[in-house]
């Protein structure tokens, strides 16, 4: 049987850390094992979801490189809905109920007020209709059949049906909750396994009474536990963070990604430049059930780890003309985001700003521009400028390499000299040195 995930979000906003976590695990699940990863758009709340937001989600997973192999929205699969709610109708399996919500609430308080669970008391035949009331629908759970199930990461799980509310699975106005939709859409759409956030474990205990009503083998299911902020307390932020955030800050996809794959697992959080590399390693053997802890600050070591090792042909197309593979390689070791090689350009072939010296340093930087002038450029420039330097003036380790990294880079830190040294030239360079002395 091939393996078909889903991630289905609503288009009632942007995507935040932990839905893109969930996309990124099923679309692993799907990669590992050769399969498809859809993606479904629940916008059954048509007031709430919007056409931007459904096209925001969809750009947010080209950008991560989370691309579907097919699509679905809810909204267009009404009459699908329809037909099978009215199978379960039939049979008995869904039921009308006229409760206001304050009336159910003061249940729910009574029930608690005895020391009862506020579970929803079913009535012992049809609900009467109330006038000038519209009904709204509840599945009715068989109190006969236990539900239980392996988890792929919670291990075995077990529910009494007694003990849980028949779920409402459509409103008086006609529109429908998640429960029911989501399950013939699993169904329809063949669905294998069932990724998702341990939230909805309970939501699974119901619905698996709903693949049973349909006559469907459920799909095997995976609750991974929650994202919490890294001070360890939820947090407000993980649910606007974003990709806007990661592309603003000028980090790469796959260190978010690199990040969200193996947070809360066994495995070692690295850097890796592909989804499929993670996908090789990928198994809900690894996951653990306490939270997993995100930090953003996480993301952006991860991203220059990621840089430093990337070769010049993944990014290409994203670096300025004049960078060529062999700058690239000289100067990815110095950067955390890919927009910081522009800081590099006027280093290589443009002017840099005299920089400020120590005053001992400026004869020392004069002596450096004559001995690099007369010096020939063909072989090893900087050991050679270095060495004579060294012998003439006994200065050596810092005060002998910051004046000199200064006075031709005009910063303090950066790249290794040698190869940075041939690449700016040698008329270049005296120039930069004869400039410096004379601040």
């Amino acid at each position: 049987m091939s393996v078909v995930t889903r991630f289905a979000p609503s288009p009632t906003g942007r995507l935040h850390v932990g839905n893109i976590r969930t996309a990124l695990h099923n679309f692993l699940f799907a990669l590992k094992h050769g399969g498809i990863f859809l993606l479904r758009i629940d916008d059954t709340d048509r007031e709430r979801s919007s056409a931007e937001h459904d096209q925001a989600i969809r750009d947010d997973l080209a950008w991560l490189g989370l691309h579907p192999h097919g699509m679905v929205r809810q909204s267009d699969r009404f009459a699908l809905y329809e037909r099978e709610f009215e199978r379960l109708r039939a049979a008995g399996r869904v039921y009308a109920c006229y409760e206001t919500p304050q009336e159910l609430d003061l249940r729910r308080k009574v029930l608690l007020g005895r020391g009862l669970p506020p579970v929803y008391e079913r009535p012992a035949g049809e609900n009467p209709p109330v006038d000038g009331r519209a009904p709204h629908w509840r599945f009715r759970l068989d109190h006969d059949s236990p539900i239980g199930w392996t988890d792929l990461v919670r291990g075995d799980q077990a529910f009494d049906p007694r003990l849980l509310s028949d779920p409402v699975i459509r409103r008086a106005d006609g529109s429908w909750l998640y429960l029911l939709p989501s399950v013939i859409d699993d169904i329809d759409l063949r669905i294998t396994h069932i990724v998702r956030g341990e939230d909805h474990v309970s939501n699974s205990a119901v619905q698996l009474q709903m693949f049973a009503a349909l006559g469907a083998q459920p799909p095997a299911l995976a609750h991974e536990a929650l994202l919490v902020a890294a001070e360890g307390k939820l947090s407000k932020r993980l649910g606007s963070l974003g990709v806007d955030a990661v592309r603003e800050a000028g980090l790469e996809p796959m260190a978010l990604l690199s990040l969200l794959a193996r947070l809360g697992t066994s495995q070692p959080v690295e850097a890796v430049a592909t989804v499929e590399e993670i996908a090789r390693d990928f198994d809900f053997a690894h996951f653990g059930r306490a939270p997993a802890h995100f930090d953003f600050h996480d993301v952006e070591l991860l991203n220059s780890r990621l840089l430093h090792q990337l070769p010049y042909s993944a990014l290409a197309d994203r670096l300025p003309a004049a960078v060529s593979e062999a700058d690239w390689l000289m100067l990815r070791g110095n950067l955390a985001h890919l927009r910081e090689i522009e800081q590099w350009l006027p280093v290589l072939d443009g002017d840099i700003a005299v920089p400020e010296v120590a005053p001992d340093d400026s004869a020392f930087l004069a002596r450096a521009a004559e001995a690099a002038s007369a010096m020939s450029w063909d072989d090893d420039p900087w050991h050679a400028l270095t060495g004579e330097l060294k012998a003439a003036t006994g200065r050596k380790g810092k005060p002998l390499f910051l004046p000199l990294r200064l006075g031709l880079t005009g910063q303090a830190s950066g790249p290794e000299m040698a190869p940075l040294v041939r690449r700016i030239g040698k008329e270049r360079c005296v120039e930069r040195l004869r400039r410096a002395s004379m601040r």
